[in-house]
């Protein structure tokens, strides 16, 4: 029985923990689309104030080509993120789900015994009614 509860609260904890980890990664992905787009209105008001949007033209903004380098880089980023977070939501699924069975497993075992419990009570309560009953 307590190996049962052990495991149980080893799988909540495990469950807990690739929740955090979700959570986390999420987290991160809202930051770095907040610095892309910080990036793109970089380059966009750079672009206007030199009035050249062609990054092949010769007088194109040196900042703005750094700018745009920089912004790929998070796009690269963001897409190991993704990555990243639906690995996590996949195994968090399966912790889940792991966690479910064995509470499951222990909820029937439970069950069982109240009922073999309750069968017990009721059979007790028959021989007293019946020794009552003969009694009189």
């Amino acid at each position: 029985m307590r190996n049962r509860e052990s495991l149980i609260r080893l799988h909540k904890f495990q469950v807990d923990e690739k929740r955090r980890k979700v959570a986390e990664l999420e987290l991160m992905l809202g930051e770095f689309r907040q610095r892309e787009r910080d990036l793109e209105a970089q380059v966009e008001a750079e672009q206007r104030k030199a009035g050249i949007s062609d990054v092949a033209h010769f007088a194109y903004p040196m900042f703005a080509k750094s700018v745009l380098r920089r912004r790929e880089n998070i796009l690269e980023s963001i897409e190991g993120i993704e990555r990243q977070l639906d690995t996590a939501k996949e195994e968090l699924a399966d912790a889940f789900r792991e966690l479910k069975k064995y509470e499951l497993l222990d909820g029937n075992r439970k069950r069982k015994i109240r009922k073999e419990a309750m069968r017990a009570e009721q059979s007790s309560l028959d021989e007293i009614a019946l020794t009552i009953h003969r009694r009189q």
